[in-house]
């Protein structure tokens, strides 16, 4: 069972050996890197590319551990009671099975993706130390004990928003997913758009290096804003020629909202072509 890469993700080598590494050890492995460099969809692939299914917990600021293990729904059972609903007999129908809980039952060895793990509460992550490295949970409601039938190919994201605990780290393998560099970014845009023209890309791919390398900017571009980019400018029929120009008046390239996501920037570059304006005069 290795990780080799997909038609539709391109997977650099030394993300390819984290993956594997992770198979290996059977440890969770964790994902950082800049938003919008593939990590959520790394998850994606790998079930694609071992024929496994997919099982996705999203974190939010409000989830909480349990949620993934499984949750007690006290509020209907009291009513149900109240109602004389013989299901009240049985506490079962009243537990709701996390996405941990799923994996460790799945009849085949899943891939489970903790999305955005750094979302959650500081305490979130030491909440699954036990679940994560025993593959196991105790369900006090009904004294039962889950296990995992085999271990699932845990995939963990973050952000970088919060430091995550040292006792967690330890239990994980990590990789951090770098930006990627122009010839693999090349490749990637290959991949989502065959056939695209490639001295389209090429003066693209150069605004698009130059607007990230501009000192001071507060959101740089991502991979995923640079595809939406290129769909436009095919769409607007914008050429290569029209992103070459040189103009002061001009330094924000065309349909710069799928590139520059906040006021504070497009500011930035307002002020540097004032300033390339005056230099010129």
């Amino acid at each position: 069972m290795r990780f080799e890469g997909t038609q539709a993700y391109v997977a650099t080598d030394d993300l390819k050996i984290a993956v594997n590494a992770a198979i290996t050890l059977e440890r969770p492995l964790l994902v950082k890197g800049e938003p919008g460099t593939g990590k959520t969809v790394l998850a994606l692939e790998i079930a694609k590319a071992l024929g496994a299914p997919l099982m996705e917990w999203h974190v939010k600021s409000t989830t909480k551990a349990l949620q993934g293990l499984y949750e007690y729904d006290a509020v209907s059972r009291l009513r149900d009671s109240q109602l004389g609903d013989a299901r009240v007999q049985d506490i079962r129908n009243y537990i709701k099975r996390g996405k941990l809980w799923d994996a460790f039952v799945a009849d085949e060895r899943p891939v489970l993706l903790i999305d955005e793990i750094d979302k959650a509460d500081i305490e979130f992550p030491n909440d699954l130390l036990l679940e994560l490295d025993r593959m196991e949970f105790f369900v006090y409601e009904t004294g039962e004990t889950v296990k995992a039938r085999r271990r699932p190919i845990v995939i963990i994201t973050s952000n970088n928003e919060k430091e995550l605990p040292d006792a967690f780290l330890r239990r994980c393998f990590f990789h951090y997913i770098r930006f990627p560099d122009p010839d693999t970014m090349t490749a990637i845009i290959e991949v989502h758009f065959p056939g695209i023209k490639q001295r389209l890309v090429s003066e693209a791919l150069r605004l698009f290096y130059e607007i990230r390398d501009v000192p001071g900017m507060k959101k740089k571009p991502s991979t995923s804003e640079l595809l939406d980019w290129l769909k436009l400018l095919m769409v607007e029929d914008i050429g290569p020629e029209i992103l070459r120009e040189r103009d002061p008046k001009k330094l924000i390239p065309p349909l710069h909202g799928a590139l520059i996501k906040n006021e504070q920037d497009v500011h930035l570059f307002e002020r540097l072509a004032f300033m390339a304006r005056r230099e010129g005069r």
